[in-house]
C-alpha cells in the first residue's frame, strides 16, 4: 500500500500537473464506449484503463478475480472479493503503469487495447447501491440550521454531540454526474395560517457532501468497531444531496425528510480508495462531551479534502459559491459506521453512506444555499449579474474535491448536474 502512495512514483502515461488522477490515485469506476458494453476501469491523467482488457491480456494473473468482475456495470463484484484483493489490484496497476516497469508499455498493441482517452467514454453509475444512509455530522451545518429554524442559543438538539445522527435515504435515486434532474414537485405550506398547496419546489438547494462505499460487513446481529471500520470501507466520492427546502419544511415532522430528499442525489463517478487517501488523514475536532466507549477511536480518522461548489446559469460563466473542507466533520466515517452497526444492523457490499452537509465556521465554507444566503435573505450575485437565493431552473451545479500534500494531488473529479424545469 505504501509503495502505491509514494510521492516519487511516476507513470509512463502523461499526467498534467494539476490532474486529479496521478498514478498515486488509481480510482475505480464503470464506463462504456460506443462500441462495447459497460466495464470496470481505473484512470491515470486523461486515460481510462480498461480492466477487462488488462484481464483478458493476462496482466492481472494471480489475483483473485475473474472476467465477470470487470466486464460488468458495477464495481460490486470486484468489491465482493474484499479489501485485500482490491488493494492487491491497485498495487498491480501501480506497478504496470510505473515508469520503472515496461511489461505493458513496451507492447504498443496491448497499450492501444487497454488505454482509452477520457473524452471517448461515458462514465456510468459506479456502484449498485443497496442501502443508503445520510448522516448529519457537520457541527457548522447543524448549528446554522438550528439557528435558522429553532433557537440560536440551543441550535444543536440534545442528542447531536452524543450520536452520529442519520436517516435511511432512497438508494434508487442516487445518480451519476452529468445526469440531469427535474425540479421536484410536492406539498408546501407557505403560510402557517393557510392550507398547504401543491406544485414545483420553489426552494431547491444543493448540499455539499462526501459519501463512502462499503465492502460486505459482518452478519446480522454483529457490529463493526471504530478500529475495524477501515477494513469495511472501500472508498469515497463527492455527493450533491439535493434538497427541496419548502417541501421538507412541511413534511419532516415527525419522521424526517421524505420527498424533499428522495428525488435525486448526484455523485462523482470515480470511487477513490481509502488506500489512496491514507496520506491525507488528519486530526478531527475535540469531541466534548467525551463520546461513549463504542464511538471512541485511536488513529486519526478525518481527511483533509478541499471542496468547492460552483453555479453555472444557462449560457453563462461559473460562479464559485462555496469553498469548504471535509476535515470540518465532527463525526468521522469510523464513528458513523460503528454507530450504524452497533445495534446489529448488517452492512452489505455497495452500501453508501453520506456525510451530511459539510460547513465550516466561515460563511464562504457553508455547504448549502440555505446557509450561504441565510434562508434567502442575502442573495448571491452571479457573474452574469443575476442573483440566487436558491437554485433556478437550467442552472448547473458543479462540485469538486481534492487532497494535496508532498507534491501529490489526489482528486475526485467533478459531479455536475443541470436542473430542468418541472413537468
Amino acid at each position: 500500500m505504501i509503495k502505491a502512495n509514494d510521492p516519487s512514483l511516476k507513470s509512463w502515461i502523461e499526467v498534467e500537473k494539476d490532474s486529479d488522477f496521478p498514478i498515486q490515485n488509481l480510482p475505480f469506476g464503470v464506463f462504456k464506449t460506443n462500441e462495447e458494453d459497460a466495464r470496470v476501469g481505473s484512470r491515470i491523467g486523461n486515460k481510462v484503463i480498461d480492466l477487462n482488457a488488462l484481464y483478458v491480456l493476462g496482466y492481472l494473473e494471480n489475483l483473485p478475480f475473474k472476467a465477470t468482475d470487470f466486464k460488468t456495470d458495477a464495481l460490486n463484484p470486484m468489491m465482493k472479493k474484499g479489501k485485500a484483493a482490491t488493494r492487491d489490484l491497485r498495487n498491480r496497476l501501480s506497478k504496470l503503469f510505473n515508469t520503472e516497469n515496461d511489461d505493458l508499455s513496451s507492447n504498443k498493441h496491448h497499450v492501444d487495447q487497454v488505454l482509452i482517452d477520457v473524452n471517448q467514454i461515458e462514465m456510468l453509475m459506479p456502484v449498485q447501491v443497496g442501502d443508503y444512509t445520510d448522516f448529519y455530522s457537520s457541527e457548522g451545518h447543524a448549528t446554522n440550521v438550528g439557528t435558522l429554524f429553532r433557537d440560536p442559543d440551543n441550535a444543536l438538539l440534545p442528542n447531536w454531540k452524543w450520536i452520529p445522527v442519520g436517516y435511511h435515504g432512497r438508494a434508487s435515486s442516487i445518480i451519476p454526474s452529468l445526469q440531469e434532474i427535474k425540479r421536484p414537485k410536492g406539498q408546501q405550506k407557505p403560510n402557517d395560517d393557510q392550507d398547504p398547496v401543491f406544485g414545483p419546489c420553489k426552494l431547491l438547494d444543493f448540499e455539499l457532501e462526501m459519501a463512502f462505499v462499503t465492502y460486505d460487513g459482518k452478519p446480522l446481529g454483529e457490529n463493526i468497531s471504530t478500529d475495524e471500520a477501515k477494513d469495511y470501507i472501500f472508498g469515497m466520492c463527492i455527493m450533491n444531496d439535493w434538497s427541496a427546502r419548502d417541501i421538507q419544511k412541511w413534511e419532516y415532522v415527525p419522521l424526517g425528510p421524505f420527498l424533499a430528499k428522495s428525488f435525486a442525489s448526484s455523485i462523482s463517478p470515480w470511487i477513490v480508495t481509502m488506500d489512496a487517501l491514507e496520506p491525507f488523514k488528519t486530526k478531527g475536532p475535540k469531541q466534548d462531551p467525551e463520546v461513549l466507549p463504542y464511538l471512541a477511536y485511536k488513529e486519526d480518522a478525518h481527511y483533509d479534502i478541499d471542496l468547492e461548489v460552483g453555479i453555472i446559469p444557462e449560457n453563462s460563466e461559473e460562479t464559485t459559491v462555496c469553498k469548504s473542507n471535509y476535515k470540518y466533520m465532527y463525526w468521522n466515517m469510523s464513528q458513523q459506521l460503528a454507530h450504524h452497526t452497533v445495534n446489529g444492523c448488517n452492512v452489505r457490499c455497495g452500501d453508501m453512506m453520506a456525510s451530511g452537509t459539510i460547513s465550516g465556521e466561515d460563511k464562504s465554507s457553508f455547504g448549502s444555499m440555505l446557509e450561504l444566503t441565510w434562508r434567502g435573505s442575502k442573495p448571491i450575485k452571479m457573474k452574469d449579474g443575476s442573483e440566487r437565493k436558491f437554485i433556478n431552473d437550467k442552472d448547473t451545479v458543479v462540485m469538486r474535491g481534492h487532497c494535496q500534500a508532498n507534491g501529490v494531488r489526489i482528486g475526485f473529479g467533478e459531479v455536475v448536474t443541470k436542473v430542468l424545469p418541472a413537468d
